[in-house]
């Protein structure tokens, strides 16, 4: 079959079963396999190209990005899988930092559901776009993809792939009803993606995960670059539009590079890209491409300033140790001499007071809540108790855009807006702040 346009592929692709939107436990058992056979059926295209895999509880987006950012720059083809999305799918699949243009996601989804009817194989929706992105860079002919874990790691859609070089940014607590209630529960999935053939980067100290990712580069009797011990984060400063780093690689030492984004996280998560492009190529990157990729960085919805007189930022922060790292990001670099506003909304599987007393101790003038458009989401008012509880004001509000509008009219140009709680509030609030219109959604 052949989609008759975008809305149309879209629609198709918003019929299967979205456990983004809706999450529910895992499949008892767990499988790969339809994403298995599916790829089967179109030849396997994931074994045209090197891959490179990246999990972690936060900074896996950030991380993957500006490793697919980084072999670029020296001159690879290089296809980058992300999610999720702000404004359109079509973020989620891009070659040498170019999303994915329509009339290609259409014919993608066309021979998908061409295959499924065949196959009777049906897949969920995030399976659907990691198939899809896997086909468009065979089609595409890469030299190398970059791709994201969805969630966890051994049982995620990604896993099919062997990749030459898996990344862990780090583990926190976040998706318990599917990954488990520890720590140690939520290493043991994510270091899934390591492989015996190929080399794990760990960016993290944390010293319940060190030892299980050690344990399982045993089992495989692989190797592991690991934080504090192959490659360090010397100097992370604050600077001009972002970070100056120092960093030490098993290859190399780069002094005084400009990071073209905020917050003090964005230091470790560019350091850990620089290792991990590293050992992909199995050499140093050299001083002009680490500059050149890291001070033209950009990462949408992630502490990202979308607005002046009032400064208006968006961070998709969505668990307890993600907030924390804002509000720590905020006095490191956005102290404002007038207001403090927070809107803020959230999506289920979160402790609400677990999430909101780092923004209480931040010290907001005043809190908006609204519940972003998701069946996942928290109503407003739940999220307003919380608030209340601490003893701060907080007042309701029926959406982010109509929170964000709210809020300007009564700001003064020497506030602070922050916007955050979930990808999908910020999504809402970008649009809005940013003039978008409605953008390929069917």
């Amino acid at each position: 079959m052949r989609f008759a346009g975008y809305t149309e592929a879209v629609t198709w692709l918003e019929s299967h079963v979205d456990f983004e939107r809706v999450m529910r436990p895992r499949r008892v058992p767990p499988t790969l396999q339809p994403v298995v056979e599916t790829l089967a059926y179109v030849a396997d295209p994931h074994r045209d190209y090197a891959t490179v895999h990246v999990t972690g509880t936060n900074g896996k987006g950030s991380t993957t990005t500006l490793v697919a950012a980084l072999l670029a720059e020296t001159g690879l083809r290089v296809g980058q899988f992300t999610s999720p999305d702000l404004h359109a799918v079509n973020e989620r699949i891009a070659v040498n930092g170019q999303y994915i243009q329509d009339e290609d996601l259409i014919t993608l989804l066309s021979r998908l559901a061409d295959v499924e009817q065949v196959t009777g194989i049906v897949l969920t929706r995030f399976e659907i776009l990691t198939v899809a992105a896997l086909l468009h860079f065979s089609d595409e002919g890469v030299d190398v993809a970059v791709i994201e874990v969805g969630l966890g790691g051994t049982w995620d859609a990604t896993n099919v792939i062997d990749s030459r070089v898996a990344v862990l940014t780090n583990v926190d607590l976040d998706h318990t009803q599917v990954l488990g209630p520890t720590i140690s529960d939520i290493t043991r999935d994510k270091v899934g993606i390591f492989r015996a053939a190929g080399r794990a980067i760990v960016g993290t100290t944390n010293a319940i995960v060190v030892p299980i990712a050690r344990q399982r580069l045993a089992d495989l009797d692989a190797e592991g670059w690991f934080v504090g011990q192959d490659f360090d984060l010397v100097a992370n400063d604050l600077a001009v539009g972002g970070r100056r780093l120092t960093m030490r690689t098993p290859f190399a030492q780069y002094r005084d590079v400009a990071l073209s984004l905020h917050g003090i996280h964005q230091g470790a998560n560019a350091t850990t890209a620089v290792v991990a492009a590293e050992a992909f190529l199995g050499r140093a990157l050299g001083d002009d491409v680490v500059r050149g990729a890291l001070s033209t960085a950009r990462m949408p919805g992630r502490l990202e300033v979308v607005g002046w007189e009032p400064t208006v930022l968006v961070d998709g922060a969505h668990n307890p140790a993600g907030v924390s790292v804002l509000v720590a990001s905020l006095e490191d670099a956005f102290e404002v001499p007038g207001r403090r506003h927070c809107i803020v909304g959230m999506l289920r599987g979160r402790d609400l007071d677990e999430m909101v007393e780092p923004l209480v101790r931040y010290g907001f003038d005043e809190f908006v809540c609204c519940a972003p458009d998701s069946p996942r989401a928290v109503p407003a008012v739940e999220v307003a108790t919380a608030l209340w509880r601490h003893g701060v004001r907080a007042v309701v509000e029926e959406s982010p855009a109509a929170a964000l509008a709210l809020v300007r009219a009564s700001a003064d140009a020497e506030d602070l807006i922050v916007v955050t709680g979930s990808l999908y509030v910020v999504a809402e609030a970008r649009a809005e702040a940013l003039g978008l219109p409605p953008h390929h959604r069917a």
